[in-house]
């Protein structure tokens, strides 16, 4: 007997427009209710293509061509949704239009950008998971129990008086997934659900994602990653150069060769782990980065109110050393690094670059000798090539060959022949090296990065630590936030753990 699906996707192409180059083709995928799907693959091989086109974000006519169908056999409350017959895409311009409300009421999506899904308008958490029910006309009395459940299962309780504005990106990440959740949709496609999360959060969402497939919910999870969620699935596919190059269960594909040529991260169980080794430790050097007893707390009204984020906290960093900060989200991880060239002044106490203090001395003064990798590489990215995205500032550096220094810096994060590319028509994991290539170039003495590991599959990893090291032996220091913890102790000098405003070794 044929198992009943809930979504039904035959994409034979779909083409961006202004690109010559299909971004999927012959990609098929069937979705059953109560199953977990995982697709797998690395940087640029079309997840985040497909779980647009799967949730109605991109169709033909409207961001690229497409031939193909899409079909939803039966909404999630198993009537028929609105058109129950195939939608039949031919590239044409007479082609169906997809209203994304409507189609969002069978296929929920939370992005990479998870914070993109946002409704912005909400001035609290708890509005926030309401507002998909507001919009659907549910009870209020209802909607206050359906936010309260949500809010438990995603680990959100707690902050249900934030405002969405102040929280870390882990926990926007969560509060993405329980805002797509709640609604109950018949399919929900995650793409890369565990970036940036603690292992509570991550904790949190597998979780969720288990109450989903209970309830009868397909879930479809995009990842560079083969994590815990993802040998939970049903089914593996494999996505490598825009198409499935491989089907089967994780117990078939762990570790495979089509696998290992994909970039995925491979756990150490697979035998397909990195091997990374711990750095050797950092002999006596020159200190650059020190803060001396530094307390912070955002103003009441503003970001949150309650205890300081730092009290009484110190650091020292030496040129050469390389050092990892973890912590649960919300620890203020991020704030910290801010601390570093300025962005952010701390209430008491001294942020000391080289001996010297920065309090006083403009942000755009310090960032000559402190670089920062936000946490979304986009907050930093703004120019229309992605050489001219790195040549930005350099003359006004005096450096005496721009252009040589740009080039090199791409060509260490891989993205040399990439030169006329749009900043914004790059994947995810491509933008953070390039907001990675953008620090490198300057040289600064002190280089701190936020989450640099979100995203990356195991060629980007690569690439991102052969530029850790290659600064560290020019004499930088280097700082990274991050809750990838084994990568953490495989590739730092030290390793600190932020909590409760101060930091422990880990």
């Amino acid at each position: 007997m044929r198992i009943a699906t809930v979504l039904e996707a035959r994409i034979a192409a779909f083409t961006y427009h202004g690109e010559d180059t299909a971004a999927l083709h012959d990609v098929d995928v069937a979705a059953a209710p109560g199953t977990l799907t995982a697709v797998l693959g690395g940087s640029g091989s079309g997840k985040s293509t497909l779980g647009r086109l799967l949730a109605g974000w991109s169709f033909g006519g409207h961001t690229g061509r497409f031939t193909g169908s899409l079909h939803l056999p039966a909404a999630s409350d198993g009537a028929p949704p609105e058109n129950s017959a195939p939608l039949v895409f031919r590239g044409a311009p007479d082609d169906p239009r997809i209203n994304p409300a409507l189609w969002s009421e069978h296929v929920g999506f939370v992005p990479q950008d998870a914070a993109s899904l946002l409704s912005t308008v909400a001035s609290t958490v708890a509005e926030e998971l309401a507002f998909g029910l507001e919009n659907r006309g549910m009870e209020r009395h209802l909607m206050r129990t359906e936010v309260a459940h949500a809010a438990g299962a995603a680990g959100l309780t707690a902050l249900l008086e934030r405002d969405p504005a102040t929280l870390s990106g882990g926990e926007l990440r969560r509060l993405a997934v329980a805002c797509s959740a709640i609604t109950r949709p018949g399919v929900l496609v995650l793409d890369e659900p565990l970036g940036s999360l603690d292992d509570a959060g991550a904790a949190s969402v597998r979780a969720l994602v288990d109450r989903l497939l209970d309830s009868g919910t397909a879930v479809i999870v995009l990842s560079q990653a083969a994590d815990d969620l993802a040998f939970s699935a049903t089914r593996w596919l494999v996505l490598d150069g825009g198409t499935v190059t491989a089907r089967g269960t994780p117990a078939e594909l762990a570790g495979s060769p089509v696998l290992l040529r994909t970039g995925v991260v491979l756990p150490a169980r697979t035998g397909g782990g990195p091997g990374l080794q711990r750095r050797a430790g950092v002999a006596a050097a020159e200190t650059v980065l020190e803060l001396e007893r530094i307390s912070f707390g955002y103003p009441a009204g503003r970001r949150r109110t309650g205890p300081a984020v730092f009290g009484d906290l110190s650091l020292t960093v030496r040129a050469g050393e390389v050092v990892a900060v973890t912590g649960p989200n919300g620890a203020g991880k991020s704030t910290l690094l801010r601390h570093f060239n300025g962005l952010l002044r701390p209430d008491r106490g001294s942020v000391r670059i080289h001996g010297a203090d920065i309090a006083g001395v403009p942000t755009g003064r310090i960032a000559e000798r402190v670089g920062l990798l936000f946490q979304h590489p986009r907050d930093q990215l703004f120019e229309r090539t992605v050489l001219r995205e790195v040549l930005f500032g350099l003359d006004r550096r005096f450096v005496t060959d721009p252009a040589v220094r740009a080039r090199a810096a791409l060509d260490a994060v891989g993205l040399g022949d990439r030169l006329d590319t749009h900043p914004q028509e790059l994947p995810a994991s491509l933008q953070r090296l390039l907001a990675l290539a953008t620090v490198l170039a300057r040289e600064p003495r002190l280089i701190a990065l936020d989450e640099p590991t979100v995203g990356l599959d195991r060629h980007g990893l690569e690439l991102l630590d052969d530029a850790m090291g290659a600064a560290a032996e020019r004499g930088a220091a280097v700082v990274m936030v991050t809750h990838d913890l084994t990568y953490a102790r495989a590739r730092a000098h030290r390793v600190l753990e932020l909590r409760d405003g101060t930091l422990r070794e880990g």
